[in-house]
């Protein structure tokens, strides 16, 4: 597992543009907590993204990562829609930010795109997790929700940065008016931070999550979720609400897990891509790790907190050929089917908890990071589903 270790530092790249974009936005953001019908018919406006459409390396010779769809159609009703007879809801979750959610791109997410988001991720699972509240998300996704009127539960999400505390208090502000306004009926939960401690140790060239370096990290980061669950508490919801973390794998602090309330999660990304295995060995390799460093540790802590896979999936292209491969399996539809085959309805036998990712490809991410980054969707960019079956093992 120590090669896991170290590779999965190189996910830090990910997360780093939130940082950037956030800096960027504050001064535009700072008024982001308007009341969400505002929110709702501000964001019915066209994406202001310039993108437009472009072919990606994908291997199917299909539409490819587009930076999103262009022509939108959710019909008069937006609870009436055509199922696809070739989805099937087998996975116990799925990864998901709204098209353009981001403060860097403008906030280009629009309703209607995510209704049509909503519509195909409802054929294919009951819950969904958001990675922030930034660009009136969780607003969005909860009122495409009430829309479609599919069955979906939501993990919304606080992206949370050492450097910039304003970006947590604009956030959790959002998630307060989404839940004044939506209720919690769709709401499973509040995540604070995603890879906040491994930003912090690599950043800090710390070697351990639960060093003298990594607990000035980690006491920035219990006091967001303290705060969090205080804000929910002073709300008086009429039913609790769990408020978790979600973390590279091998970097959750044992103060943070210890932090947690019964009923409260912790979000664990594990992605086999990054450790250097082969296509035939990725789920196995997920299953172990898994169970070595999250649900083990977590169990032996007094608290008990309930583990969940935040991220695992197999990407399907990259920008160039030198990081198609990590060393032992190629990125490919043909890798995503085999992860796909070998570990969603094994996990759902198993009673693993987990979010598959993603769900479509994030052209951003292509653009920005290059490598695999912008192509780990089960879908192209543009909605499309890539050359692959998806396992029909439907969750009880």
């Amino acid at each position: 597992m120590s090669q896991a270790l170290a590779a999965t530092k190189a996910r830090n790249r990910r997360s780093k543009w939130l940082v950037i974009g956030s800096i960027i936005g504050i001064l535009v953001l700072a008024g982001i907590g308007t009341a969400v019908g505002v929110v709702v018919s501000r964001n019915n406006k066209t994406s202001n993204s310039s993108n437009g459409s472009s072919s990606s390396g994908s291997t199917s010779g299909s539409t490819g990562n587009s930076s999103g769809p262009s022509n939108v159609d959710i019909g008069d009703d937006p609870s009436v829609f055509d199922l696809d007879p070739r989805l099937h809801k087998s996975f116990y979750g799925m990864a998901y930010t709204p098209h353009n959610a981001l403060i860097e791109l403008g906030c280009g997410n629009t309703l209607e795109g995510t209704i049509a988001d909503i519509q195909v991720i409802s054929q294919l699972t009951t819950r969904i997790r958001l990675y922030g509240a930034d660009c009136n998300q969780t607003a969005q996704v909860l009122e495409a929700i009430r829309q479609t009127k599919v069955n979906l539960e939501v993990f919304v999400g606080i992206y949370t940065m050492a450097e910039d505390h304003d970006a947590y208090l604009r956030q959790a502000a959002t998630i307060r008016e989404a839940i004044e306004t939506y209720g919690t009926d769709h709401i499973a939960g509040v995540t604070v931070g995603n890879e906040f401690m491994l930003n912090w140790v690599t950043g800090q060239g710390a070697s351990s999550p639960n060093d003298a370096i990594a607990k000035e990290g980690s006491d920035i980061l219990v006091a967001d979720i303290q705060a969090t669950k205080q804000m929910l508490e002073d709300m008086n919801l009429p039913k609790r609400v769990p408020v978790g973390n979600s973390d590279a794998g091998s970097y959750f602090a044992t103060d943070v897990m210890e932090v947690m309330d019964y009923g409260a999660s912790l979000l664990s990304n594990v992605h086999a891509w990054f450790a250097n295995t082969t296509e035939a060995e990725s789920a196995q390799w997920v299953f172990d790790f898994f169970d070595e460093f999250n649900v083990r540790p977590a169990a032996a802590l007094a608290n008990n907190p309930e583990m969940y896979i935040a991220e695992t999936g197999w990407p399907t292209a990259a920008t160039d050929a030198g990081s198609s491969t990590n060393g032992f399996g190629t990125a490919s539809e043909a890798g995503l089917q085999t992860f796909m085959d070998t570990f969603v309805c094994q996990a759902n036998a198993q009673g693993v908890k987990y979010f598959f990712f993603e769900m479509f490809d994030e052209k951003w991410k292509e653009d920005k990071f290059g490598g695999v980054e912008g192509f780990w969707g089960v879908f192209n960019g543009d909605r499309t589903l890539k050359n692959v079956v998806i396992p029909d093992c439907p969750l009880a």
